[in-house]
């Protein structure tokens, strides 16, 4: 469920809230009561739940080097891009 931001023109309290897509923009202000709030544009907020999603889950970091490879983490292997492309496969 996306978290969205207000903040009332009025009073100037800013707020977030959870709300479904579906629902309709909060318009009165908790705090003054006045219909003065306005929805902030802000980067997208939302919360994982349910079974199998993890805190740990994708984070970066926590792999080291292995003793084989060079001081800038190449260790002569064949690379592949992110994407999972192989030789031909792959644009980037």
């Amino acid at each position: 469920m996306p978290i969205y931001e207000y903040r009332c023109e009025a009073c100037g309290q800013a707020l977030e809230v959870m709300q479904k897509l579906s629902d309709a923009a909060l318009t009165d202000c908790p705090s003054c009561s006045r219909p003065a709030l306005k929805k902030l544009i802000s980067a997208a907020g939302f919360q994982l739940k349910g079974s199998g999603w993890y805190a740990t889950d994708f984070k970066g970091g926590g792999k080291k080097p292995s003793e084989g490879s060079s001081p800038d983490g190449d260790s002569g292997a064949k690379k592949t891009h992110s994407c999972g492309g192989g030789p031909g496969g792959c644009t980037h």
